[in-house]
């Protein structure tokens, strides 16, 4: 290997030393749950201005069913506090509205390669690891998003870093 080479073979290992996820920025990521019937799909937030750090949809298997989902910094101290929705209304809602169409809500943790939690980070920082959404699973199971034609089939808390969309 001359000169000339070595920066680039240099390059080439420690990307591949790097975690794939590492090289996917949050806002397009894609993570699926042990049985790859859930995934979450991160997606850009399209304005500087918004409310909220990062937005998400839930795919549901093989039912064509999609929940939104949003991340909002917020609290003492600031943690990623997400929601996500079914088929919630738009314009002026009550609480009680909001509250029929919310499948489940709560603080989003990330989860590293050595196991170390964290929070997730905003739309702009190297996708996490591992997604987790405690008692995501059992809240879907008492949600609008659950039954016949909907989600069916138990979803783990647990989403692992499955690819970088385009």
């Amino acid at each position: 290997m001359d000169r000339r080479t070595a920066p680039m073979a240099w390059l080439s290992a420690a990307l591949a030393a790097t975690p794939a996820s590492a090289q996917c920025v949050q806002a397009r990521a894609i993570y699926a749950d042990p049985a790859g019937t859930y995934e979450l799909h991160f997606e850009p937030v399209g304005s500087e201005s918004a409310v909220t750090s990062n937005h998400f949809k839930v795919k549901v298997g093989k039912t064509g069913l999609s929940l939104d989902g949003v991340v909002m910094q917020s609290g003492e101290p600031m943690r990623a506090n997400g929601i996500v929705m079914h088929d919630c209304p738009t314009g002026d809602v009550t609480g009680a509205e909001l509250d029929a169409c919310t499948v489940w809500e709560g603080v989003i943790y990330t989860v590293d390669k050595a196991g170390r939690i964290g929070l997730l980070e905003t739309e702009d920082a190297p996708a996490a690891e591992q997604i987790l959404l405690p008692d995501f699973g059992p809240s879907l199971r008492t949600s609008s998003a659950w039954g016949a034609g909907k989600a069916n089939a138990d979803s783990s808390d647990v989403f692992a870093f499955k690819g970088c969309a385009g």
